[in-house]
């Protein structure tokens, strides 16, 4: 295209792509532009792809209704999705809010799966945390619009069959991000959308002004709706905070919530800083005892590390405490060797969206009274492995065994004021005894970059903790692709370190990859995993000594 007309004329014939009249006077990257606008207009050749390759819903709900309902594969809800019944009850998934020129109202954005939603009608609104059989998360209201989505332009209609992509105006306020839509009262709710990304850098703001709080408030709540991936809440500081999935994210985060959501009042954002886990790394030197604070009752528990392919199942959501308690024992039995007896006892795998990977596990023979106080058991372990004894940061990975256990005869003597603060100075205990260290996330990066510059790329990555595992030559070009894992603490600023030492030839892709034990023990100054132990307790204005075990260990 560098002005050798002869060539690209000639190739532009055989192509018959007819070049316009706008770009005659134009060379190199403009014209080339042009002329690729003409030949393959993006929106006509995606539709193009969609239109061939994609499989109608008709086609292929038949085999994908297993992945997407959670109920019964031979229901009426299921049996409706599978066949794509416009006839059918209502079965249709919200996906996504958005927002619409109202302040404060959203579409609700989702796909029709089966029967006909229409304008005014009355439906069952399920919501993530809806359980079959209860009320918890579950509305019934009427659906005042039903609008057809067309880019830029929202048209009403008055009904959508099955297989069509739909926005309804009235469900926003009872929904939060997704959630499923239905008239049958026995109907299971959709899986919830999972996200190959993780919330993992975390910023708090605040108003530049103080009467501009509750704009911030309502600006959360609507940047929450709007992006399935970021995740907002108030910390125990009272600070609000953003956490997205890298630096970029977070930015165009913040940006929508200042220009968008709070219509230009000025916000302050804090450093970015990074969720850190912790975890063990050998079983627990010896039982730890803790007693209730009447004296009355004493809990014996060990701890051990878990497997980290069980660590990530649990944590994906692959193995979950609704499971069929046999299939799950007989799972961990043949997957991961544990014993047939202790995998059938499992009472609790924690709370994902803080406690990640962790299992509490009733290891204790013919003891007394275990079932009244199992709720207040793993209440406490839920809320032990939110935060950890360490810097207060979620725990993964560990594995909590009920030994024994001494019980008061008398109920009142037992109940969750005196049973779970024990259990938690047990767990914490256990932490302590059983090699404690911090689990640092890894991005995983993919650089394509000529041959030239690939020094400034490995000189980059060293300088930041980065570890190269994989490089590839493209063939045909002067390219390389180099595959590298960065800690997400050392990622902010790299892209732009990156393209200095580079000339800014180089192209990075960041995405999550999986968490990395950091190396050392908390307790070992000048350890990188003391250092940031250190750090975060600082941050979090924690004592700045490290818990002794001597405080969480009750002798008989």
């Amino acid at each position: 295209m560098n002005e050798r007309e002869d060539v690209y004329k000639r190739m532009c014939k055989k192509l018959k792509v007819k070049i316009p009249k706008d770009a005659l006077d134009k060379v190199g990257k403009p014209l080339l532009k042009r002329v690729m606008q003409t030949w393959l207009p993006a929106a006509d050749a995606l539709l193009d792809m969609i239109v061939t390759h994609l499989p109608s819903p008709a086609r292929a709900q038949a085999y994908r209704v297993d992945n997407l309902y959670s109920g019964p594969l031979d229901d009426e809800a299921a049996t409706a999705v599978r066949n794509c019944d416009s006839s059918g009850p209502v079965m249709l998934y919200i996906s996504k809010m958005v927002p619409t020129s109202e302040k404060g109202r959203f579409y609700a954005y989702g796909r029709v799966f089966a029967g006909t939603v229409a304008t005014g009608q009355q439906v069952r609104i399920l919501g993530p945390d809806y359980t079959p059989g209860k009320k918890t998360d579950l509305f019934v209201k009427k659906i005042q619009r039903t609008v057809l989505m067309m880019g830029r332009y929202v048209e009403q209609i008055a009904d959508c069959p099955a297989g069509n992509v739909i926005g309804l105006v009235g469900v926003d306020q009872y929904l939060l991000k997704s959630g499923t839509i239905t008239t049958l009262e026995e109907a299971f709710p959709f899986v919830t959308m999972k996200f190959s990304v993780s919330p993992v850098v975390r910023v708090a703001v605040e108003p530049k002004n103080a009467a501009d709080l509750p704009k911030l408030v309502e600006g959360l709540k609507r940047l929450s709706k709007s992006d399935p991936m970021v995740q907002v809440y108030t910390a125990r500081t009272g600070e609000h905070i953003v956490a997205g999935a890298g630096e970029l994210h977070l930015e165009i985060c913040l940006k929508d919530l200042e220009e968008d959501f709070m219509k230009g009042a000025p916000i302050v954002v804090h450093e970015p800083v990074v969720s850190y886990c912790e975890t063990i790394t050998r079983h627990s030197d010896q039982q730890v005892i803790a007693k209730s604070a009447n004296k009355h009752n004493r809990v014996f528990l060990e701890s051990e590390p878990l497997d980290e392919k069980l660590a990530g199942e649990i944590d994906e959501g692959k193995i979950k405490m609704t499971d069929d308690p046999k299939a799950r024992a007989r799972r961990f039995v043949d997957d991961f060797g544990w014993d047939v007896n202790v995998a059938r006892k499992i009472w609790s795998f924690g709370c994902p969206p803080d406690g990640k990977g962790n299992v509490f596990v009733d290891s204790t023979k013919a003891a007394q009274y275990l079932n009244e106080v199992k709720d207040s058991f793993v209440s406490a372990f839920v809320q032990a492995t939110a935060g950890g004894v360490f810097c207060d940061e979620a725990m993964r990975g560990c594995r909590f065994d009920l030994m024994d256990i001494v019980l008061h005869a008398d109920a009142i003597h037992r109940g969750a004021g005196q049973m779970m603060p024990a259990v938690k100075k047990a767990i914490f205990g256990c932490q302590i005894q059983s090699g404690p260290t911090l689990l640092e996330p890894l991005y995983l990066v993919e650089i394509t970059v000529p041959n030239a510059t690939i020094s400034g790329v490995f000189n980059t990555l060293s300088t930041r903790r980065g570890e190269v595992f994989k490089t590839e030559e493209r063939v045909g070009t002067p390219l390389n692709q180099i595959q590298a894992y960065l800690p997400v603490s050392e990622s902010f600023g790299f892209t732009e370190l990156l393209r200095k030492n580079t000339s800014g030839q180089a192209f990075p892709q960041m995405i999550f990859s999986h968490w990395a034990l950091v190396s050392g023990d908390v307790y070992q100054e000048n350890t990188n995993a003391n250092k940031i132990c250190l750090a975060v307790r600082e941050r979090k204005h924690m004592k700045a000594e490290l818990p002794d075990f001597a405080d969480y260990y009750d002798r008989i």
